[in-house]
């Protein structure tokens, strides 16, 4: 007989809180949700109330038979998943699935894994929250609806095998906005001028420029000229204390864009990161958009301030929470014991709890105490000044311990210390130069950024702005690339003593790191569901099918009414759409093939984007290069994709081609293909010798990667992490006992033994936990049938999370 049972999501977490219970505490994990709507068909009964019909999980099935068979013998069961409401709806499944009884459950619920936090939940069990299941269940029948009825509409409309979502549709579509205002853009050319003065009598020098800014050389050159014979005399000196507050600890939106602007995390990657750290108990629940702090956590970290910094650093403070319906969480993202540092683990959860402590603690901390001056400088025989801008930082506070990291990649704190300086002082001119500079498009999301952004409009919550990004990039509607930017020649102007030079530059603008781009199917299918679905497509409808969410998670309206209001204009729009819209495929006719004459155009084709030239038997197919979009190609891009592949003769009796694929230019021998030096060699001009050059230094490359080659086909080669054994097309890790260079071919076959064994041994438990799995799947041959329409119907089920 079990005493108590303990039933939590994940097995890491499961292993943590076992730590704080005794031994009359038997901790098990459903490794998440157990069961989901059906995958046949709908999996909702539409005309019984949208009723959801569930089923365990393939995977789930022996893991559900343990904790029933284990549950029968528990005098009572603890319900222990996580309090959002995913945590809330997989307490709901395990009751109904296990058929617990009522009389021996108990609900309960911690933000943070901690012996006190886990015993105060046993102390003070609660009964399953219908309404945050309800909150659960309304967004997955949302979002199975629009996901099982949108995506055949694309299938048939504009590809096969495309998918649509409530959240993920939206979030393409404000990236694809976006990339249409850059391309709509137009650049203007403009001088910077700035200068270099000092003080007459200490001769301190300090910099200030022009805030105006000069649209042609000819009126930056008429500055200069008055420049040169000017007095430069301070007209206004301006000094005035300001303060500085520390942010507010940190929510899940806020988390993911501090992580990628200081660590370079993905969104899913400091999601991942934070849910090993909160299972193990260093930090409090990760999915939260509360910044609220308890009274113990602001008593605990006034506590390390005073003792680190002293009393003058600590101001306790309690922030309050802005977004509506803060469900995910009762607190912000803290560390669960403020005098714990740091941590032992991996270097990216050593990096990640750092930056919660410290941002943590800064919030708690006293404001920066700083001092502005603004210097104008007067220039005589004009009416445009010089301005000059200073900050001295009185008292750090908060700043000792944490500064913010903005999007904006100029939008850097730097401190500038001014000289003593007096109104009516004259200042000596020593060097004025004037930049030739070009104005710049909006920015490109990046991961960080698009958070923000659907934050601010209220499109999905904190437990779905990971799983969305990663959704859209996986299905290929977002590219998330760096590129390099474009290298201009710019002209710099100098005023030095009393001669004006120019100077001839070279700069690269427009260059981008890790920023999110929408890809030609991602453009096409925003315009199809937004010409056909603008409901769906609206920024407003999105938030406020959240609000309801969150109303319904309140118990204010019921979630079948929500969903009935919705689903029927809904379904009647699809009828009509299937029925009156036509194929969209972004087809755009660019121009006339000069040499055929044939027309020229661009389309989605079945493997993608591609350029076309004529119809019918004489047709020809060009892919698009990296970079290139359909909606932004000319005629001229179009007719360059033609000229490749590029036949550069022959070497070694075998033909020499460059060409050009979907991840840039390449050399193409005997079967082999070999890159392209960047910034070296042109695919458009290439030589024979160049390319054999490239040839050769491939096979070098190669032949220092191989250690050593044995008869039978095993290679000892160099990777990226070291040496290992290749074998039949799989890797074989080296013991680091051994040296690489000296293993034999026996060694060799006894290591590649060892791995194979220990892979066939993990497969039979692998088998033995499935079994139930496998079982269900020995049937006859409706099996097809039925694999085909699990297939379809999982293409169809698009959900956000």
């Amino acid at each position: 007989m079990i005493e108590n049972l303990v039933i939590v999501e994940s097995p890491a977490k499961a292993k943590t809180i076992e730590r704080f219970l005794g031994s009359n505490y038997t901790v098990k994990s459903s490794f998440g949700h157990i069961r989901d709507l059906e995958k046949k068909d709908l999996g909702i009964d539409i005309e019984n109330n949208f009723q959801p019909k569930y089923e365990i999980s393939a995977d789930k099935k022996a893991v559900v038979k343990e904790l029933k068979a284990l549950a029968k013998e528990a005098k009572t069961v603890w319900l222990a998943s996580d309090e959002d409401r995913e945590g809330e709806a997989i307490a709901w499944h395990l009751f109904e699935a296990l058929k617990l009884k009522p009389e021996n459950t108990k609900r309960i619920v911690f933000h943070e894994i901690t012996k006190d936090a886990i015993l105060h939940a046993i102390q003070n069990p609660r009964n399953i929250d219908r309404n945050l299941v309800n909150a659960q269940q309304a967004r997955r029948v949302l979002d199975r609806l629009v996901g099982f009825e949108v995506s055949p509409v694309l299938w048939k409309k504009v590809k096969p095998s495309l998918s649509a979502g409530r959240v993920q549709s939206v979030a393409v579509k404000l990236i694809v906005e976006r990339e249409r205002e850059i391309n709509a853009f137009k650049e203007q050319q403009y001088y910077k001028v700035n200068g270099i003065f000092e003080t007459a009598a200490e001769q301190a020098e300090f910099k200030a420029d022009v805030e105006e800014r000069f649209d042609t050389k000819e009126h930056t050159l008429e500055f200069l000229e008055i420049c040169k014979k000017a007095q430069f005399t301070v007209s206004q000196v301006e000094t005035k204390p300001s303060v500085r507050k520390p942010s507010p600890p940190f929510t899940t939106s806020t988390l993911q864009q501090e992580a990628s602007r200081k660590l370079g995390f993905s969104v899913s990657q400091t999601m991942a990161v934070a849910q090993k750290l909160y299972e193990r108990g260093y930090i409090t629940y990760m999915r939260t958009d509360s910044v609220n702090l308890s009274d113990l956590a602001i008593r605990s970290a006034k506590a390390v301030i005073c003792q680190t910094l002293g009393e003058r650093y600590s101001k306790s403070r309690q922030f309050t929470t802005q977004s509506k319906g803060a469900q995910e969480a009762h607190e912000a993202i803290r560390p669960t014991y403020m005098d714990k540092t740091a941590i032992e683990g991996d270097r990216n959860e050593q990096a990640l709890y750092e930056l919660i402590y410290k941002r943590m603690l800064a919030s708690q901390m006293a404001d920066a105490e700083l001092e502005k001056t603004n210097i104008t400088i007067r220039v005589s025989g004009s009416e445009i000044p010089f301005m000059a801008s200073g900050e001295v930082v009185i008292f750090d506070g908060f700043l000792r311990m944490y500064r913010e990291s903005h999007d904006d990649e100029h939008d850097d704190e730097k401190t500038t210390l001014l000289p003593q300086i007096n109104k009516g002082n004259v200042v000596n001119r020593k060097l004025i130069t004037a930049t030739e500079q070009y104005t710049q498009h909006p920015p490109r999301y990046t991961e960080a950024s698009l958070v923000k952004k659907m934050e601010t409009l209220g499109i999905g919550r904190p437990s779905t702005y990971a799983p969305t990004i990663t959704t859209i990039q996986n299905r290929g509607y977002i590219i998330k690339e760096s590129r390099e930017g474009v290298e201009k020649q710019i002209q710099q102007l100098e005023l030095k003593e009393d001669s004006i030079q120019v100077f001839t530059l070279k700069k690269t603008f427009g260059t981008e790191k890790k920023k999110l781009f929408p890809s030609d199917m991602g453009m096409v299918v925003t315009d199809f569901l937004d010409s056909h679905f603008p409901n769906i497509m609206n920024y407003n409808f999105t938030a406020q099918a959240e609000e309801a969410l969150d109303d319904i998670a309140e118990g204010d309206i019921e979630w079948q009414k929500m969903i009935g209001q919705f689903y029927s204009p809904f379904h009647d729009n699809i009828e009509k759409t299937l029925k009156n819209s036509e194929r969209n495929t972004g087809a755009r006719v660019l121009g006339t093939d000069p040499v055929s004459g044939e027309t020229v155009s661009v389309r989605i084709g079945r493997f993608g984007p591609m350029a076309q030239i004529g119809e019918g038997e004489k047709v020809r197919y060009a892919g698009l290069r990296k970079g290139q979009l359909m909606e932004t190609l000319t005629l001229a891009e179009a007719l360059e994709l033609f000229k490749f592949p590029r036949k550069l003769g022959m070497f070694e009796d075998k033909e020499v081609s460059v060409g050009i694929g979907r991840f840039g230019p390449y050399i193409k021998h005997n079967n082999s293909f070999v890159s392209l030096k960047k910034g070296e060699d042109d695919p458009a001009s290439i030589s024979l010798e160049t390319a054999i050059q490239r040839i050769e230094e491939k096979r070098e490359s190669d032949k220092n990667k191989q250690i050593k080659v044995f008869a039978n086909g095993i290679m000892i080669l160099n990777g990226r992490f070291g040496p290992y054994i290749s074998y039949e097309k799989k890797n074989f890790k080296i013991p680091k006992t051994l040296k690489a260079e000296e293993l034999t071919q026996e060694e060799c076959q006894t290591i590649i033994e060892k791995e194979n064994s220990k892979k066939t041994t993990s497969s039979k438990v692998k088998s033995r936990t499935t079994k139930a799995s496998a079982k269900s799947k020995k049937t006859n041959t409706k099996t097809t049938v039925k694999a085909t329409k699990a297939k379809k119907t999982k293409k169809e089920d698009t959900t956000d999370r």
